[in-house]
């Protein structure tokens, strides 16, 4: 075994593209990839200081696309591009978006699927940014992504991780087995 000093290795890393709404109205979005699941309708993730801040204090709502293969080149930059330093910058995207059924934020439609969210709690906020955990009141899913039973079906999405080691992205794989059920063999 080879030790390593601590990084932000946790594996895997979606690739989460958070809408909001600017001031004026116009979409915007940005990449964040140190979220996940914080309890059954909830949503948590780490936020520097960015236009989406911003945002997110003047309405309290959003929503959080999954980035896919197909999505991203645009997914990636609108993570290396301020809103704040260009005002252009989801023009250069390419996305089309409507408003959320339940929330007053952009759905991206490039995106197989998308939490619409609200704001329930901000933790540790200063200049520099603050940990968010969104209440998730509606959920999004392109028919096309849909399965036989009606459900999303993660392996049409072609979703991406955040690989923090070498700095890229993975293309999810395939399913590989089932939960709660493949562990009870060893009982």
């Amino acid at each position: 075994m080879k030790s390593f000093k601590p990084n932000a290795w946790v594996l895997p890393q979606p690739v989460l593209i958070i809408g909001t709404y600017n001031a004026d109205g116009q979409p915007n979005a940005m990449n964040a990839a140190w979220g996940g699941q914080w309890d059954h309708n909830e949503i948590f993730i780490s936020l520097g200081s960015h236009a989406t801040t911003d945002n997110l204090a003047r309405t309290g709502e959003f929503t959080v696309a999954f980035a896919t293969a197909d999505t991203l080149p645009a997914a990636d930059y609108v993570g290396v591009v301020s809103g704040r330093k260009d005002p252009e910058k989801m023009k250069k995207t390419g996305w089309e978006s409507e408003r959320g059924e339940s929330v007053d934020a952009p759905v991206f439609s490039c995106f197989p699927m998308t939490l619409e969210c609200r704001v329930k709690e901000k933790m540790n906020e200063s200049e520099t940014g603050c940990y968010l955990v969104g209440e998730i009141v509606n959920i999004q899913c392109d028919e096309r992504f849909l399965g036989e039973d009606g459900r999303p079906d993660v392996e049409k999405m072609r979703l991406i991780t955040f690989d923090p080691i070498a700095n890229s992205y993975i293309e999810l794989g395939q399913r590989v087995g089932h939960a709660f059920r493949d562990g009870l063999q060893l009982k």
